[in-house]
């Protein structure tokens, strides 16, 4: 039913700033306070804040697993209020600035088990570019059943003037079934979301400031995911610390 963290590991920084367990072995911790926990333009906690952290164990091979979790709150008188996601994937530097990643997530809902879904993606960045694409079998239509799922995006990053950076994103969630209804009675099984995040380095932290949206009308928005707000367009403020 909800759309879950968007994975976007960039493994060649976290090798960089993990801390050095072994000749061969790495971790990561990642820390973050956001005012709206938005993933694929949709709101996860009704537009409230959300308090994140992760922790991933890398391998000089490029082999990768960790966990991630959030606070979610999907209204509608939904007994979950976290969000626990397990990833494990292999990373491939061809170049400085050529690299592919690819694996497999799995998304859980302690107390709603029924969201639970699994996908496997791959991301191929390239130069600032990065094109990729996450498929499940396992998402839920309408009815509670399962069916696939395609969500694809192409995104831009680079820095700015004054050591800004900036990132650009395009995506699409394409389901298999009809999944939003409008006012006037037609049905879609897809719908577009996008993102313009600048991001800046001050007192150890990272800030960021982020515009996020969707195509989806609010009667879409509404015959889905129960809200017409949840869907709209917003403005996400966040602040990130990686150990």
């Amino acid at each position: 039913m909800k759309h879950s963290l968007l994975l976007a590991l960039t493994l060649a920084p976290l090798a960089c700033q993990a801390v050095q367990l072994s000749d061969d072995f790495s971790a990561q911790i990642d820390l973050a306070l956001v005012s709206d926990y938005r993933t694929r333009g949709i709101s996860q906690t009704q537009n409230d804040p959300a308090a994140q952290a992760g922790a991933t164990l890398l391998h000089s091979s490029g082999l990768y697993a960790g966990v991630w979790t959030s606070n979610v709150d999907f209204g509608l008188g939904l007994k979950t209020r976290q969000e626990v996601d397990y990833y494990a994937g292999w990373y491939w530097q061809a170049t400085d600035a050529v690299s592919l990643d690819t694996g497999y997530v799995k998304y859980t809902y302690p107390k709603e088990s029924q969201f639970n879904q699994s996908e496997v993606y791959a991301i191929l960045a390239a130069h600032g570019f990065k094109v990729a694409a996450y498929y499940s079998n396992d998402a839920k239509n309408l009815f509670g059943e399962r069916q696939d799922l395609l969500y694809s995006y192409v995104s831009y990053e680079t820095v700015l003037p004054l050591d800004l950076g900036l990132k650009l994103r395009y995506g699409r969630n394409d389901f298999k079934d009809p999944m939003f209804w409008s006012a006037n009675g037609e049905s879609t099984e897809d719908y577009h979301e996008w993102e313009a995040k600048l991001t800046r380095e001050f007192a150890g932290v990272t800030w960021g400031l982020a515009y996020v949206d969707t195509d989806l009308s609010d009667s879409e928005c509404a015959s889905y995911y129960g809200f017409t707000d949840v869907c709209s367009a917003t403005w996400v403020a966040s602040v990130s610390k990686s150990f």
